[in-house]
């Protein structure tokens, strides 16, 4: 089944990244995590596309989803499955 593009901009010892990625995991989904540590352009990339300076920043497709809290109350409400699979 195809799938969107699904980019986690993350921060070791984030506690919020490393649910997102068990969230992400438990959908058997394919995505990138992107560590906005490595480099300072991938941060300033990650604050442009989202607007946003916390990780993590999670795009699903061309869309921004925002943070963990807002993945996973698209989940609770049966959203991100579907947004999941349209991108």
């Amino acid at each position: 089944m195809p799938q969107a593009n699904i980019t986690v901009y993350y921060a070791p010892f984030c506690p919020y990244c490393g649910w997102a990625k068990q969230l992400l995991k438990g959908k058997n989904v394919e995505f990138t995590m992107i560590n906005v540590n490595d480099a300072q352009e991938i941060r300033q990339e990650m604050e442009q596309r989202a607007g946003q300076t916390s990780v993590p920043q999670i795009f699903i497709g061309d869309t921004h989803v925002g943070g963990y809290d807002d993945m996973a109350a698209l989940d609770d409400k049966g959203e991100l499955d579907p947004l999941i699979a349209a991108n």
